[in-house]
């Protein structure tokens, strides 16, 4: 790591190719940062990463090469990711330290793609030509690793700069995420040998060009005809709660029979406007609800949802102490001074009228240092180091994917629906979501709270990200957000109601229930596994490469 970032002495017009190159890497950073949302130009990730390819085509030496791809990353991050530190807010020491850890960790995971170029490039007669035809594969099977490891903070997946660009990502409900990645790729390697080609002998590579009408062409096309324009044929209404409470001061202590009788004049509102069921938002009250200090607060809870006849789904802190007979999850924490097992959850809860069972689900894909610490249960000791103030730092992982089901008067009938909920950073992960389908749901929520990074493009990023969760799986997304943005987005990526930011509102949507499973939804491991399977060819050719080139020097 030491010898990655040391400076080499350099001639003078090694200095210059040098300056050169950095240029290139800055501008094929700030190109892509652009692409994603709020900035409204998703179309130039279709030649964003084309300056980052003349680098990589003109450099030779395998850290050179993983330099670029770190430098890369990192710009891209600065543009796209600036705001995950709470900066703006700078409320919290142990956030604002996470977000700089993330912005400068992130880029590395950018190597894995450069190396895998390099290794492939280095076999026999394959040569960097026609290396540069894997790199997409390589670059998928980058974000699938990342999105599946304890470190994981997919946010800037290159499939996600087409946030804003439903049109052209609709394929993705086919292709998947990945093959979008791969789709946008491989137009910045076509439109990069057509510049090289230009460039260097003023001739246009033709075969580049009938390679890119299709590229870009399919994609648009079904997009433009596969949008189903027919109103949906049963609808439910649902009421979006979103209080605005600052969620520092929340988390510092308050009144918490206030905060719940707020939520309780909101919810009567959606109810009047004719909401069947009501969300509310992430980590909606500050308390282990169900740990048996809090049962009046439960009992009210219980009442009001019987007394309107509404089922409410809200996000909630929960324990869950372990019994003998269970089954404990590898996570599992023991109180101090005792034997008692238990697990803490950023959930999901489901009241329904009627029954005092209540459903539950704890968060899966939790966000690396806010939610959990890496690697915690490899090395304990990094959760007395890395703690955050508000003290959400340490939840467990939930031990497996729920759908929810209520019985609820539809547009056309009463009957089961089910829901498929998301908690906030869940959202960003599509493999993740399409389980949820699989398993029967009807529609998406995503209980979210992302008031903790203030008005920046982070709220409006991981909005936009529903949309994409809707295209992938042909399901309706509602979001419940503590200070925006709550919305509807349409199984087609439009948002056609939502609020602004930082203001207490009350949104009531008619939400298409929808069934059936896309392509991508039937198949969605088939792709990166192929990926998978390029890259691990990749590898050993490389050690084959090097063991041929060793016995061919020894021979020597």
């Amino acid at each position: 790591m030491i010898k990655f970032f040391r400076s080499i002495p350099k001639t003078p017009d090694e200095k210059l190719a040098l300056r050169n190159d950095r240029f290139l890497l800055i501008l094929a950073g700030v190109l892509t940062g652009f692409a994603f949302p709020p900035i409204p130009f998703p179309v130039t990730a279709f030649f964003a990463l084309v300056p980052l390819l003349m680098v990589l085509n003109r450099r030779e030496k395998l850290i050179d090469l993983n330099r670029a791809a770190y430098f890369y990353g990192f710009v891209t991050g600065i543009i796209s990711l600036y705001w995950v530190g709470a900066y703006t807010v700078a409320k919290d020491p142990f956030l604002m330290a996470g977000g700089g850890l993330t912005i400068f960790a992130n880029p590395i995971f950018f190597i894995i793609p450069t190396t895998l170029y390099y290794g492939i490039s280095r076999f026999g007669n394959i040569g960097k030509q026609n290396a540069i035809w894997f790199l997409p594969f390589f670059w998928a099977s980058y974000e699938y690793f990342y999105m599946n490891i304890d470190l994981n903070f997919p946010w800037i997946t290159l499939s996600n700069t087409m946030a804003n660009f439903p049109v052209f990502f609709k394929i993705a409900n086919v292709i998947g995420p990945l093959g979008m990645t791969v789709v946008l790729l491989f137009i910045n390697i076509f439109i990069f040998k057509i510049w090289t080609a230009w460039k260097a002998e003023k001739k246009i590579d033709r075969f580049a060009v009938r390679l890119l009408y299709p590229f870009l062409l399919i994609p648009l096309l079904y997009g433009i005809f596969s949008t189903d324009t027919t109103p949906p044929k049963e609808t439910l209404r649902v009421g979006l709660i979103q209080p605005n409470l600052d969620p520092y001061k929340k988390w510092a202590g308050g009144n918490l029979d206030e905060i719940i009788d707020n939520y309780f004049d909101l919810t009567s509102k959606a109810v009047k406007d004719g909401a069947r069921i009501v969300m509310w938002p992430e980590t909606a009250l500050p308390v282990y609800l169900l740990n048996g200090q809090y049962d009046a607060q439960v009992l009210k809870i219980h009442n009001l949802v019987d007394s309107l006849n509404i089922h409410l789904m809200t996000g909630m802190p929960h324990m869950k102490i372990f019994q003998s007979s269970d089954r404990l999850p590898p996570d599992a924490k023991t109180f101090p001074d005792s034997k008692i097992r238990y697990g803490s959850y950023n959930s999901v809860l489901l009241f329904s009228p009627g029954d005092r069972v209540i459903q539950q689900y704890g968060k899966v894909k939790l966000v690396p240092f806010g939610e959990r610490t890496p690697y915690i249960d490899q090395i304990p000791v990094l959760g007395d180091l890395l703690k955050w103030g508000v003290g959400i730092s340490s939840w467990n992982v939930g031990q497996d994917t729920t759908v929810f089901k209520a019985v609820l008067k539809t547009s056309l009938t009463e009957r089961e629906v089910k829901i498929g909920a998301l908690v906030c950073f869940e959202s960003v992960f599509p493999y993740y979501a399409s389980e949820l389908t699989n398993r029967g749901a009807e529609f998406f929520t995503v209980i979210t709270n992302d008031s903790w990074y203030g008005n920046t493009s982070g709220p409006y990023q991981h909005k936009e990200f529903s949309t994409l969760r809707a295209i992938e799986n042909n399901r309706a997304v509602v979001r419940a957000a503590n200070g925006g943005i709550s919305c509807l987005i349409t199984a087609d990526g439009k948002t056609i109601s939502s609020t602004k930011m930082y203001e207490s509102a009350v949104l009531v949507v008619d939400v298409p229930l929808q069934s059936g499973e896309t392509v991508f939804v039937k198949t969605s491991s088939v792709f990166p596994y192929i990926c998978y399977g390029i890259s691990l060819f990749a590898v050993i050719f490389w050690i084959v490469g090097i063991i041929e080139k060793k016995r061919i020097k020894e021979k020597k």
